[in-house]
């Protein structure tokens, strides 16, 4: 392949979309039973990696969120790009983005409070699907309306500087401006001023608030930006690579720098976070855009991109499929022949199984939700 504008998709993208879903759908979840049966260092260390820090700090588990943002945005022009392309209006597209980020938004508050009548005051409203839905509808509209790419890069630094430099001038009332404290920093605290119904994090914080879904806007568009690297650079494919890694590397670089004075904290979505996921997430596609799409070794990604084709559907799944029972009536036979302590091994290992069989049935069948 002497250019990726001689392809029309991205084969690692999907399969890297896989991976990152793999570990919500059931990964993580095999590796904290290996450590509850072994009780092993080695094994409980892992397993701790596939947890999130409960403020401050960066654990492998903290990537699988972002990641997934930052791909939705690669994949924006190849999408919406190449319909700009093609000569459709800007104004139709735009309608498409907005249309696509508010479903992602109603799915989020169905799956964090199913599909029930309830007080207003017990019902969640910000989601993880909501954060990717609102984060990639502006990213898109910010490369929809931006005429250059130095204009996109200039997007960029700006949401981010611009969100660092909002939460040291600012606080929650009582407190110094710049506390970074869950009770002290002011996006907590336009959170419990303004959304309804109740926050996820003790009654005071949510993760996927409203302010820090400024910098995971960011995050957005430097997929978008990764995207048209991609896409329309004239470089070659291998170059690429080494510029994707280099990009990577100098943006973990700056993370650990910026932490000193704005830690990395995923429930801030803070912009040393943004650069830190965004450095690995641009070393990890590098890594599966060589391996696949450079030297074309495509049959061992399969498994993931079975999952990656279907992502949204297993991940709203939990909610009208109780795959814990699903899972033992298939498999509690060999769960109960395992014994302790291998029986929640073989649960997890069936339990993701049993998922990734349904979401092969539905690749065969080529039925795909699509948002």
């Amino acid at each position: 392949m002497s250019s990726l504008q001689e392809t029309r998709r991205l084969h690692s993208l999907d399969a890297l979309r896989g991976f990152d879903m793999f570990w919500i759908m059931g990964g993580e979840r095999i590796f904290h039973a290996i450590a509850k049966a072994t009780n092993s260092p080695f094994w409980e260390g892992l397993a701790h990696q596939f947890s999130h820090p409960e403020w401050n700090g960066f654990r492998v588990y903290d990537l699988i969120f972002p990641l997934f943002l930052f791909i939705a945005g690669v994949a924006s022009p190849y999408s919406t790009g190449r319909q700009l392309e093609k000569g459709t209006p800007r104004s139709r597209l735009l309608q498409r983005v907005i249309k696509r980020g508010l479903i992602l938004v109603l799915l989020g508050i169905i799956y964090n409070n199913d599909l029930r009548i309830q007080p207003l005051s017990e019902i969640r409203f910000p989601s993880v699907l909501g954060r990717i839905g609102l984060a990639w509808m502006f990213a898109n509209i910010i490369y929809l309306y931006t005429a250059s790419i130095k204009s996109r890069v200039a997007w960029f630094a700006g949401l981010v500087v611009g969100y660092w430099l909002l939460l040291m001038f600012t606080s929650a009332p009582g407190f110094p401006p710049g506390d970074l404290t869950m009770e002290g920093n002011f996006a907590s605290y336009i959170d419990r001023l303004l959304l309804p119904g109740h926050l996820h994090v003790r009654g005071m914080h949510d993760p996927e608030g409203i302010l820090s879904t400024i910098p995971a806007i960011g995050t957005g568009l430097l997929g978008i930006l990764t995207g048209e690297f991609l896409k329309n650079n004239p470089l070659a494919p291998r170059k690429k690579v080494i510029y994707m890694i280099g990009a990577g590397f100098t943006g973990i670089i700056l993370a650990q720098v910026w932490n000193l004075i704005f830690p990395i904290n995923k429930n801030l979505w803070s912009s040393s976070f943004v650069l830190q996921v965004g450095g690995i997430s641009l070393i990890l596609l590098a890594i599966f855009f060589y391996i696949i799409d450079i030297k074309g070794y495509k049959k061992w990604a399969f498994f993931f991109v079975v999952i990656g084709m279907n992502s949204i559907l297993i991940y709203m799944s939990g909610t009208f499929i109780d795959w814990k029972n699903t899972t033992n009536a298939f498999f509690e036979w060999l769960v109960q022949l395992a014994g302790d302590p291998c029986g929640i091994v073989v649960f997890a290992v069936c339990y993701t199984a049993v998922k990734w069989a349904f979401l092969y049935f539905m690749y065969k069948k080529k039925a795909f939700l699509k948002v």
